[in-house]
């Protein structure tokens, strides 16, 4: 929903503020006041590569910013700025940051549709016509289009499991003698889970291992052997104590030597321990030196890690398992795919049925609608052709469109094809009054919808419009006071050409000034007759 737009030196605009109501909101204004200029600007906030020609004549440069609600659970909203200077170069902002027009536009205009501008109809698109049905439709639809889509990613994926082994099966030469040579050269090795790493940090005691008991047993000799450390020790701790009676200081010199010497005792203990647990054997080094050798050459062909080793002969054995086995699998994957694909087809079957039965009623639907819009016996027919397997998407297995019929006995059409701005616009107004809430689009803007319309047509074109705005925001572009009438929100677009440049401003009016614009809506001039008529019309519409 779009909260307010600002708009500068766009076309004829220099400076124009837009707050639209969340229901509907009416711009009326002269012919050639400038009112498509708004509509320009909204374009460039939904992403449309604009040139310097949108700029106001003897400007820098255009700006429009826009803040906008993504839903109805969008509390906070984003804002965007698109600025587009007078030597066609374009500048995006989505709250404050920089962005590209695409980003801008994948942002904005999936939530607003202009509808009466071909290049920004929804309805033009057939692939935007399935999502109208589906929505519409509600769980029923739902439910039938997210089994056929598990059913097609299952049947995708058995269709790649069976290229995958049939090309396995299809391996021959080198890459064969490879798989083979890796299986056998690692098997030969035979290597267990962490065995390298426990390797890497006993080896180097194991190759040390004589230099390293010669180092415990000469540190132990030192500490406790005779004229050792411990028998100075020893000795220093008499002396004091003997003296200790004379000066209780060296008593406690004597009580922290004692301590230490317990301590050097203890240690060339564990010194002499370790001496004897070291356990020299050359066959055994020598063994581990070799299998040592053996990983590091596996690493350097498979490595750098033991993992990668794993893996290698892992793929290795599935490779020659699978050509060994080749038959076999590639049976079991090709009946795997045919499971797959015979549910595919159901869900298929029951997703094409449940669309093929909502579409006609959506199309009825909206048939009332455009009834009321006094389009004759104007008609949407819902064609749905068999695609073949190939061409099945995630959308469905058929092409589906709307197409569009202008009275009985006359061929369907797509919707593309109706020359007329207004009535495409009329459509797409029916359609998006039967979607309702359904509906993904908060936001619709319409700009040629009362193209040809006068008298009764008005009237009902009026009420639709009022009807869908219960349950979307509308913004119309319009010169009939029966539309005027109707919006919460209205404003004028006016034109002056006082200065060498023209100018359009864009002015809210309420009271006194929106009755003398519904007055001339209706007659040209606010005339007695006209005002006091106007002013009947919007206290008949609640807006008085």
């Amino acid at each position: 929903m779009i909260d307010e737009i600002h708009v500068e030196n766009v076309a004829l605009i220099r400076e124009a503020d837009l707050v639209p109501g969340a229901g509907l909101t009416v711009l009326t204004g002269e012919t050639g006041a400038g009112k498509t200029a708004l509509l320009s600007a909204l374009k460039l906030l939904m992403g449309e590569r604009a040139d310097s020609s949108a700029v106001r004549e003897g400007s820098e440069g255009a700006l429009v910013e826009g803040r906008l609600f993504a839903g109805p659970h969008d509390e906070e909203g984003f804002v965007v700025t698109r600025r587009l200077g007078a030597d066609g170069r374009s500048r995006a902002r989505i709250d404050g940051g920089l962005a590209s027009v695409r980003e801008l536009s994948e942002r904005v205009s999936p939530l607003i549709d202009l509808c009466g501008q071909h290049e920004h109809q929804r309805l033009l698109d057939p692939a935007s016509h399935v999502g109208m049905v589906d929505a519409w439709a509600g769980t029923g639809v739902a439910d039938a289009l997210k089994a056929y889509r598990e059913a097609l990613a299952r049947a995708a994926e058995a269709a790649r499991e069976l290229a995958r082994v049939e090309e396995a099966s299809r391996t021959q030469g080198s890459r064969l003698e490879e798989a083979r040579f890796a299986l056998e050269r690692i098997d030969e090795v035979d290597p267990k889970p962490g065995e390298y790493e426990e390797l890497e940090e006993r080896l180097p005691r194991a190759e040390h291992a004589e230099a390293l008991a010669s180092c415990a047993n000469d540190a132990s000799e030192a500490l406790s052997g005779e004229g050792g450390t411990l028998d100075a020790l020893n000795s220093a701790i008499a002396g004091l104590s003997r003296m200790g009676s004379v000066d209780a200081k060296l008593a406690d010199f004597a009580e922290e030597l004692t301590s230490a010497a317990i301590i050097i005792e203890d240690a060339a203990s564990d010194l002499r321990r370790y001496r004897d647990s070291v356990d020299y054997d050359p066959a055994e080094l020598a063994a581990a030196q070799e299998r040592f050798s053996a990983f590091k050459g596996l690493l350097r062909q498979w490595g750098p890690r033991m993992e990668d080793v794993f893996a290698r002969r892992a793929e290795a054995a599935e490779l020659l398992s699978l050509v060994d086995d080749a038959e076999a699998r590639v049976r079991r994957a090709r009946e795997a795919l045919e499971a797959a694909e015979a549910v595919l087809d159901e869900a298929a079957r029951a997703l094409t049925k449940r669309r093929n039965a909502a579409a006609p009623r959506f199309c009825r639907e909206v048939g009332k609608q455009m009834a009321r819009l006094e389009m004759g016996r104007a008609e949407l027919v819902w064609e749905s052709r068999e695609l073949p397997r190939e061409r099945w998407t995630a959308q469905g297995p058929c092409a589906c469109e709307l197409l569009y019929r202008s009275g009985a006995g006359l061929t369907p059409r797509p919707l593309r094809r109706i020359a007329s701005g207004g009535e495409l616009s009329r459509v797409m107004l029916a359609a998006k009054v039967v979607l309702g809430e359904a509906d993904a689009v908060d936001t619709l803007v319409f700009d040629e919808v009362d193209a040809g319309v006068g008298g009764a047509t008005a009237r009902s074109l009026a009420q639709v419009l009022a009807d869908l705005a219960r349950t979307h925001q509308v913004i119309v572009v319009t010169h009939l006071a029966q539309v005027a009438v109707q919006g919460s929100v209205h404003y004028v677009v006016r034109r002056d050409d006082s200065e060498d440049v023209p100018e359009t401003r864009l002015l809210r009016v309420e009271g006194p000034e929106r009755i003398a614009e519904v007055a001339r809506l209706l007659s040209g001039d606010a005339t007695e007759e006209s005002l006091a008529h106007a002013k009947q019309m919007l206290a008949e519409a609640g807006q008085l």
